[in-house]
């Protein structure tokens, strides 16, 4: 089995260039700052009309926890049916109960309600209070692969449980370590016996505009004048990487 390498696309102008680059497949969000939310319908419209590549969507309805209220699941399943209309290749997503357990039924729901598209339950298993039970309880809602860490913050952190995992997992269902993979720590991550990876290889640009005293966000944290693109040589340096071990 060859290896798969998805970038995490934060805008059409990231789609195109992972597209550039040689990548398998994106996830198209935006607000990377947030962990990701769901892209805009005309972002995922002009993604699918520019390039070939095929596109995932994180449907996500907003940043922090992944337990979500009436509404914010109606959102969810809302987006995931213009998602199939606009076209995409998969649907990326999950739920969990107030405990850190799987919430099975709505992430069942969201299963059945992609198909039939793959579907992947993202990075909310980095944070589920049982791993190994999380994994038993996504297989059996029929989701196609599993996004994590490791529960980690970088899947080089999470190596040791991202091994276990894909040992467990025996197959049923695809594993695909994703968070702060580049060049220098792919070749690690090729030893666990997983074949998808994930990474944004994302690279910082100066805006354009003049600096201003007014921030548009209440944190500091968030620097209004620097913008994020997937970048093209950051993803072929990886490529390379896979490639001599293929």
């Amino acid at each position: 089995m060859g290896y798969q390498l998805e970038i995490c696309a934060n805008s059409v102008q990231s789609v195109i260039n992972a597209e550039l680059a040689g990548a398998d497949r994106v996830e198209l969000c935006d607000n990377l700052w947030e962990g990701g939310t769901t892209p805009s319908a005309a972002s995922i419209k002009l993604a699918k009309e520019r390039t070939n590549i095929p596109i995932y969507i994180l449907v996500r309805p907003r940043g922090g926890d992944f337990v979500y209220s009436d509404l914010e699941f109606e959102i969810i399943k809302e987006d995931i049916k213009i998602c199939k209309e606009l076209g995409v290749e998969g649907i990326v997503s999950g739920v969990l109960n107030t405990d850190g357990t799987l919430d099975k039924a709505r992430t069942r729901e969201l299963v059945e309600l992609s198909k039939p598209l793959p579907f992947t339950f993202h990075r909310a298993f980095d944070v589920a209070n049982d791993p190994l039970q999380a994994l038993e309880d996504i297989i059996d809602c029929g989701a196609a692969r599993i996004l994590t860490s490791g529960q980690k913050n970088s899947a080089i952190e999470g190596i040791d449980l991202l091994k276990q995992i894909q040992e467990k997992a025996a197959g049923r269902i695809v594993i695909m370590p994703g968070g702060g993979i580049n060049a220098s720590n792919i070749e690690e991550l090729l030893t666990i016996g997983c074949h998808e990876f994930h990474m944004s290889g994302k690279k910082a640009q100066k805006s354009m505009a003049k600096p201003s005293h007014v921030n548009m966000n209440s944190s500091k944290d968030i620097p209004e004048n620097i913008i994020f693109t997937s970048d093209i040589g950051t993803i072929r340096s990886v490529i390379e990487k896979i490639d001599v071990d293929s």
